[in-house]
């Protein structure tokens, strides 16, 4: 039997968020403070503790057709928890901060309104750890397109307005998770560490200020490196914007014959020849641009190494020098640097300082990476298997939209919590609005001044 195709209910939002019909969720103020000081883990959740999910409701629409996945693999017909259920707890889990665990869902699936609202019944923990097996994750890319043609643009750079492809940065980091109790001797002893490290390679478009995908793969070289990775997700009409962990002339030419645009930072030693030299405008020199030249990578490489198959232009930019300290509790401060950032690119036509105000854009995904792992919780992952990962994270691309959508602003810091506030009751469905009202003043004055 053919999945349902339902129309979403999603109107882009300026000020008021989107509410569909729906009685709101009372809850004691007085009650929630206190067992908000509880640690989560132990204290009952109560009906009174859950209000919000009404705000789900505008995604339900789009994942019910997931309902009947794996269905056929039944026999018995004794399924309770469905895929699109599993998702609603997953976006429960990330919006509430005191679920703050997988234990945690559970507990909240015995709430009548968690049950009427996300339509689900009493859920075991033996029970999500399966589906977050069997179900396939993959299914989710359509939802997470489909929701995203309603992501509204939040890019204040008008500067950048007139570039006429997508700008996406690129960026990978390391996530881990609990392995099982019989592998868990065995990555001891050849990591010194009980977790498995995952890696989310993530694309982060710039204008409506949300990932668009994350591939998740373990963290090892091979197909899995990070560069490997990009050359198999490049799209068309896209400015990838990407550190000196990504240059790799192979990479560069995919890029360039996928009909894309390439930023990138190269290393301090890297050994070119110069073509042309290009005179800099008042403007460059005031954004800090000590140079702008076409140039000639890879000749002095040696060997059948694959070079550029294009014009490639080299901007250098004077940043703050900075010297390597080493390891520090097991992570690296990162290479020196010598007081110029050297950015290579295949855009002849764009303005020097555009150029690096374009690269400078790239400490964004470091802040989602921030706001993914601290605020969304996802610093330890709750699913075990790949699977279940990806799971994990497509729903919280899904919830960084749904923050999009609902507030049509950048998903800061005190808009998450704000939104976490609401969903335990500490703040009420006013003050929630008063916030994004004051936000959308605060961006309005934003833009008018740059």
């Amino acid at each position: 039997m053919p999945a349902k195709q339902t129309k979403p209910k999603i109107v882009p939002k300026r000020g008021k968020p989107v509410v569909t019909p729906g009685t709101p969720d009372d809850l004691s103020v007085d009650q929630a403070q206190q067992e908000a000081t509880t640690d989560a883990s132990d204290r009952k959740f109560k009906s009174k503790d859950i209000q919000g999910l009404k705000y789900l409701d505008m995604i339900a629409p789009l994942l019910e057709r997931l309902h009947d996945d794996q269905c056929e693999r039944d026999k018995a017909g004794n399924r309770d928890l469905h895929y699109d259920q599993l998702c609603m707890l997953v976006l429960l889990y990330l919006f509430k901060p005191a679920i703050t665990a997988l234990r945690s869902i559970p507990q909240a699936t015995e709430l009548a309104k968690v049950k009427k609202r996300l339509g689900c019944g009493r859920t075991s923990l033996g029970s999500l750890s399966e589906a977050s097996r069997v179900f396939d994750a993959d299914r989710l890319k359509e939802v997470i397109a489909e929701l995203g043609q309603h992501a509204q643009s939040v890019h204040g750079q008008k500067s950048l307005h007139g570039i006429n492809q997508t700008i996406t940065l690129v960026d990978g980091s390391l996530v881990s998770c609990l392995p099982r109790l019989i592998d868990a001797s065995i990555f001891k002893g050849q990591s010194n560490s009980h977790l498995v490290k995952w890696r989310l390679h993530t694309h982060f478009e710039v204008d409506r200020y949300v990932p668009t995908r994350i591939d998740v793969t373990p963290d090892a070289g091979g197909q899995h490196d990070e560069r490997s990775v990009l050359e198999q997700t490049i799209q068309r009409d896209r400015l990838y914007v990407m550190d000196r962990g990504y240059a790799k002339f192979s990479l560069f030419n995919k890029i360039v014959q996928a009909k894309s645009s390439y930023v990138c930072r190269v290393r301090d030693n890297s050994v070119y020849d110069v073509l042309e030299q290009r005179v800099l405008s008042e403007n460059a020199v005031a954004a800090g641009v000590l140079s702008d030249e076409i140039v000639d990578l890879g000749r002095h490489q040696g060997g059948n190494r694959e070079r550029p198959g294009h014009p490639v232009r080299l901007i250098c930019v004077r940043c703050s020098a900075h010297t390597s300290r080493g390891k520090y509790h097991g992570t690296s401060t990162g290479p020196s640097s010598d007081g110029i950032l050297r950015i290579v690119t295949n855009m002849l036509d764009v303005p020097a300082e555009i150029i690096a105000l374009i690269y400078s854009q790239r400490w964004i995904i470091e802040i989602f990476f921030r706001f993914f792992k601290q605020l969304m919780g996802c610093s330890q992952l709750i699913f075990h298997s790949q699977n279940g990962i990806e799971i994990q994270c497509y729903c919280a691309l899904i919830a960084c939209l749904l923050i999009n959508i609902w507030t049509g602003r950048k998903p800061t810091k005190r808009t998450f919590e704000m939104i976490s506030y609401y969903f335990m009751g500490l703040a009420s469905e006013e003050e929630l609005i008063a916030h994004l009202e004051k936000l959308k003043r605060h961006y309005d004055a934003t833009a008018t001044n740059q």
